[in-house]
């Protein structure tokens, strides 16, 4: 099983490579990539440096271009597809059909993984784009239980990735338009949920205040930790209660799920992250390199350490870990 770490700089990239991963991915510092905050990714120099010093120590490399090209722009997509393949990336992380077709055509040497925002959540979808893309593998959206993903690796040939850490999604990823519904800018083809240009943060004598575009997404006490707003994490006054009415911040964490996800044939665990710094990075990676280690040389006798949960906890979103939809109680 390859650990999948994620580079949101070159440093970042670097310090995921020191400290254990088999493959980093990250994207272009442009609207082609799910992660396009300011002062993040990467310009063509620092993506070369990035993929010599990876493939230096024998690491892989993943290009995420996986938002949805607008109508008037498919040549920045298409172009950036030629610089992935121009610079010898390892795999292209991509979402939209179209893309996988130009790709296909220009670069067919170019190993293709369909990106979370796909949203492919049967093994249908995936054979689907197996046989049109020659899809390698596919991310798979943090909506489905363990059950279902062991159903999925059952009857495909394509690698499964899934998330085994960082913050979660509430909504099946590449169909969410909560966002766009407040700011005017799709995350699926703006590249951010919560675009930097309408964030804003306000002391107030009731406490730390949270706007998108105007709009209140939350109210901190000065014991609790803020976040960055989006819409699907705020709370919100219903019925006379102030609460995380869609969902509460809170970060996945499955190194108990680990064997698992190793028995059930899942082909890499990814860390969510790529908007989060190098240290979170380099303290991700040496926690889950670590724990993969020990679970494949001995899965049956394979223990979470209490270092690892206390060193997970401290880059954990919000108050809380959950094991998000891989483990539902009631099945």
């Amino acid at each position: 099983m390859e650990l999948v770490c994620p580079a949101g700089s070159l440093p970042a990239l670097k310090q995921a490579v020191d400290c254990g991963a088999d493959c980093v991915y990250l994207g272009f510092r442009d609207a082609t990539n799910a992660r396009n905050f300011a002062g993040l990714n990467f310009d063509e120099k620092a993506l070369a440096e990035g993929i010599d010093y990876a493939h230096r120590y024998g690491k892989k490399v993943l290009l995420a271009l996986n938002t949805y090209p607008l109508p008037d722009a498919w040549e920045r997509w298409t172009q950036a597809v030629d610089r992935a393949a121009r610079y010898g990336v390892d795999a292209m992380i991509v979402a939209d059909p179209g893309l996988m077709q130009y790709a296909c055509e220009k670069h067919p040497g170019l190993r293709l993984h369909l990106s979370v925002q796909g949203s492919a959540t049967n093994y249908d979808a995936i054979n689907f784009y197996a046989r049109h893309f020659h899809i390698a593998r596919v991310v798979l959206p943090r909506v489905l239980s363990i059950e279902q993903v062991e159903m999925v690796v059952n009857n495909t040939d394509v690698e499964i990735e899934v998330f085994g850490f960082g913050s979660l999604c509430v909504m099946v990823e590449g169909r969410c338009a909560l966002s766009s519904y407040v700011t005017g800018d799709a995350p699926n083809n703006r590249g951010v949920c919560s675009p930097a240009k309408a964030v804003r943060w306000q002391p107030t004598p009731a406490g730390l205040e949270s706007r998108l575009n105007g709009v209140l997404i939350d109210r901190y006490a000065a014991h609790e930790k803020a976040s960055y707003p989006t819409i699907c994490k705020g709370r919100y006054e219903v019925c006379g209660e102030d609460y995380y009415a869609i969902e509460e911040p809170a970060s996945l964490n499955t190194l108990e799920l680990l064997p698992r996800l190793v028995k059930i044939g899942v082909s890499a665990v990814k860390i969510e992250g790529r908007q989060r710094s190098p240290a979170y990075t380099a303290a991700a990676t040496r926690v889950w390199r670590a724990a993969l280690d020990s679970c494949m040389r001995d899965a049956a006798s394979y223990r979470v350490l209490p270092e690892w949960t206390e060193a997970l906890g401290r880059l954990s979103e919000g108050q809380q870990q959950t094991f998000g939809a891989y483990y539902r109680s009631w099945k």
